[in-house]
């Protein structure tokens, strides 16, 4: 771990200076502070520019705030998904290829320093983004629909948090062992795809890494299943940890690689 304080300050410089730090969370806000008003003036919305033939009248779902929580859930698991792999796609393959890696490398660091201050860096980026988002959602959520309880949200970012730190990770760990290129395919393939096989036969088990944001979401109703929570949480801290473990060893392995 030598050093980690100082490739902290670097890491957080960087992405100051390539405006990730800014333009994150305001994407991630704007969503959040769309979804509620335009879930709420969406009858209004329809009327004026949707071309309903005259006399139509449709009854449009009453939504809850709880509903604006999990919709804009939603959101993020595509969108905010897409966000973390393409901002950070090349955070380790791209240095290799740039040879910026090389002037790391000759330093005396350890590759577990070098990894794990940008997962940091990275997890606290996009955590802090995703939370900006949801709060900005509860604001418009408590004035537009209904007071959401403060334990009932704070339940459910802590545990969607999990699933965020789970995505940052396969994202950089996969960046650690391949190009740029394979890390978006194979991230999208395991964040995306997987996800949606996932929800479409995923009935048939309770437990895995993909149905953390199905129990973030009972954390707004009565119905839960704590065992399948806790070994899903618990399944999910262990891929997390070898992931972490898989992109130390990757990026050592292929410090060989960089171009000089």
């Amino acid at each position: 771990m030598k050093g980690l304080g100082v490739l902290l300050q670097k890491e957080w410089r960087e992405n100051a200076r390539n405006f990730k730090l800014y333009w994150i969370p305001i994407v991630f806000i704007i969503f959040g502070i769309i979804e509620p008003i335009t879930n709420h003036y969406l009858p209004e919305i329809m009327k004026s520019v949707g071309n309903l033939p005259e006399g139509a009248e449709f009854t449009w779902p009453q939504f809850r705030g709880e509903d604006i929580f999990i919709s804009l859930m939603g959101q993020y698991q595509l969108i905010g998904i897409l966000i973390i792999i393409l901002a950070f796609m090349g955070s380790i393959s791209s240095e290799r290829k740039s040879g910026t890696a090389t002037l790391l490398y000759v330093r005396p660091m350890s590759f577990g320093s070098y990894f794990l201050s940008k997962w940091i860096v990275i997890n606290g980026i996009v955590l802090g983004s995703v939370w900006l988002g949801f709060f900005a959602a509860w604001y418009y959520v408590n004035i537009l629909f209904n007071p959401v309880a403060a334990g009932d949200v704070f339940a459910f970012l802590v545990t969607y948090s999990l699933w965020i730190i789970f995505a940052v990770t396969v994202v950089l760990s996969f960046s650690a062992w391949m190009s740029t290129g394979g890390t978006v395919g194979l991230s999208i393939v395991v964040l995306l795809v997987l996800q949606i096989i996932d929800s479409v036969i995923g009935a048939f088990w309770t437990v895995s890494p993909w149905k953390v944001t199905m129990y973030a979401s009972m954390m707004f109703s009565s119905v839960s299943n704590q065992s399948g929570f806790w070994m899903s949480i618990g399944l999910t801290i262990l891929l997390t940890i070898g992931l972490v473990i898989f992109g130390i060893n990757m990026a050592k392995r292929n410090a060989a690689k960089t171009t000089v």
